[in-house]
């Protein structure tokens, strides 16, 4: 939690800003990664 968000989980857990700021850093990390596995596999089965 604190290398890939700054925060520790205390700060993680008591701030309702800072864990929306975290789990929307999230949900596009998991659809770039998502969108990046989609071209790959694209290009696989070609």
């Amino acid at each position: 939690m604190q290398q890939s968000h700054g925060m520790g989980y205390k700060e993680y857990s008591q701030n309702i800003d800072k864990r929306l700021q975290v789990e929307q850093k999230r949900e596009r990390e998991y659809k770039k990664s998502n969108r990046l596995v989609n071209e790959v596999d694209r290009q696989l089965h070609r």
